[in-house]
């Protein structure tokens, strides 16, 4: 007996709006709250008073650092060794003006390990920056923008959303959800792209 299956495909992207937060668990709550508030430039905001475990939320640059307190990473520390930093690890990268002079000197004031990268793609190059927070999550800084977008797939349309929402009070209130098939961040970065050619063929 024959069957046929039939594999059924959707390009239909689920109606998501941004990045909201990146959770982490530490092994200090304080110790890791004043590294993204000193070095990344975080806000510590309120965090629900529902929770029964400690932790603390930061936002800045629309989006949210979660840390959760957990007391057992601290058992699997075999020694206090820090462990190379490989910018090929799982990380978490900021966008930022300035790599190459104000991070690098910023961290070099507070004594923060790092290592650099440059990508270089076609006459365009990307300044990379990797470093550790405390627990040796990976973070990196880049000017990686400077790439542009280019969609590779042809089921991937740029399309433009609705209104995401509005600040108040430092909460993003949502007003509607736009229906599309790639996320917003292509949408506007395909549309800078655009103005910027515009720009310079004038």
């Amino acid at each position: 007996m024959n069957m046929e299956i039939e594999e059924v495909m959707s390009c239909q992207a689920l109606p998501l709006l941004s990045l909201n937060h990146v959770s982490l668990l530490v092994k200090d709550v304080w110790d890791s709250k004043r590294f993204y508030e000193d070095v990344l430039g975080f806000c510590l905001v309120k965090r629900p008073s529902s929770f029964n475990f400690h932790g603390a939320w930061l936002y800045n640059y629309g989006i949210g650092i979660h840390l959760l307190e957990n007391k057992a990473i601290e058992d699997l520390d075999i020694n206090d060794e820090p462990r190379p930093i490989n910018p090929k690890d799982n990380h978490i990268c900021f966008q930022c003006t300035d790599v190459d002079n104000l991070v690098k000197r910023r961290l070099d004031e507070m004594g923060i390990r790092y290592v650099i990268a440059l990508v270089e793609e076609e006459g365009i190059k990307v300044d990379q920056v990797f470093l550790h927070d405390p627990d040796g999550y990976m973070i990196e800084m880049c000017n990686c923008d400077n790439i542009p977008i280019v969609a590779i797939s042809s089921s991937c349309h740029f399309i433009k959303p609705n209104k995401f929402g509005t600040y108040n009070d430092n909460i993003m209130m949502p007003i509607a959800t736009p229906t599309y098939s790639c996320g917003f961040m292509e949408t506007l970065m395909m549309e800078n792209l655009s103005m910027d050619m515009l720009n310079f063929s004038f």
